[in-house]
């Protein structure tokens, strides 16, 4: 039940009104300044109260008992059937001669506001490989730099800087450990991404991992000559997710979640360079310290650690 923000009763108030009138004697005057209504009011949740009990007490619905102008029933069963041939709401309209926004308003109160799609959405697919380096997911998420506290800290959009320019995290996930590399680079073009994805390589490298496949998705940089001929001089096979199908390189974005509420937006930060000396004590917790549901509740590094012992 939903109460207008203003009301001064609720059915249990007026239920202790009805029974302060009718089993202890108060005047209708005292109890409806107790329950701060007027006289008028409380004589009225009375009358109901005599007129069909405690249900009596309850809201009522806003809407009237009579609507002279509401569309027929037989029209109403001529749109949901043609809804039910999956036509629009425009094609109805046209079809039937009706407006468009009483064929909205009838296929809205019957709840076939949206057509729902034809085949059922495609099962999760989860995969994980089972060793550390055998594929390594690499994605970028753009960030604002920071000229004084964003509204997504302080919740106002009022008198936001702009023209700051921005900044991008390019981020490498192990797909077997969840282990990350993570750089704040000036661009996304193929420069940044090819020295990231050399220095990632180079990282993992120090921790023993031999990375074998790095997936991205189709973005400029990635599909440019010259990333392939970095990818080949590292003895890397390159997978690239298939287009419109961001969840195929998920566990980079589940990791960039995690990345912008712990860390990107975790604190109001003064500035970027303030934001960017964060991420390296972030990063180390993320790996080392850091429970991950994905590894029943232990650190990623853990993970490097049973392959290596």
């Amino acid at each position: 039940m939903r109460l207008h923000p203003n009301a001064k009763t609720t059915p249990k108030g007026r239920a202790l009104l009805v029974e302060r009138v009718t089993e202890r004697g108060w005047t209708m005057a005292k109890a409806a300044t107790a329950a701060g209504v007027s006289v008028r009011t409380a004589y009225k949740w009375l009358a109901r109260y005599r007129a069909a009990g405690v249900a009596g007490l309850a809201d009522r619905r806003s809407a009237p008992h009579r609507c002279p102008h509401r569309t027929p029933p037989r029209h109403e069963r001529w749109i949901l059937g043609l809804r039910a041939a999956r036509l629009s709401g425009p094609v109805i309209a046209h079809r039937t001669g009706l407006p468009r926004a009483t064929v909205g308003n009838v296929l809205r109160r019957h709840g076939v506001g949206r057509l729902r799609p034809v085949a059922p959405p495609a099962p999760v697919r989860r995969y994980e490989w089972a060793e550390p380096g055998a594929l390594v997911h690499v994605d970028v998420k753009t960030l604002s730099r920071i000229a004084k506290v964003g509204h997504r800290i302080t919740g106002d959009r009022h008198g936001q800087t702009r023209g700051v320019g921005y900044e991008h995290v390019h981020v490498c996930v192990d797909d077997a450990s969840r282990v990350a590399y993570v750089e704040i680079l000036p661009t996304l073009q193929q420069d940044d991404a090819i020295g990231f994805l050399r220095r990632a390589v180079a990282a993992f490298g120090a921790r023993g991992v031999r990375v074998v496949r790095v997936m991205t998705d189709n973005g400029s940089a990635y599909v440019a000559r010259r990333f392939a001929a970095a990818c080949a001089e590292l003895g890397l096979r390159h997978l690239r997710t298939r287009a419109y199908t961001p969840r195929t390189n998920g566990k980079a974005e589940r990791f960039i979640q995690t990345l912008l509420r712990e860390w990107a937006y975790a604190r109001a930060y003064r500035s970027s360079a303030w934001r960017r000396r964060a991420l390296r004590p972030w990063l180390r917790y993320y790996n080392e310290r850091r429970p991950h549901t994905a590894l029943n509740y232990r650190a990623p590094i853990t993970r490097l650690q049973q392959v290596s012992a």
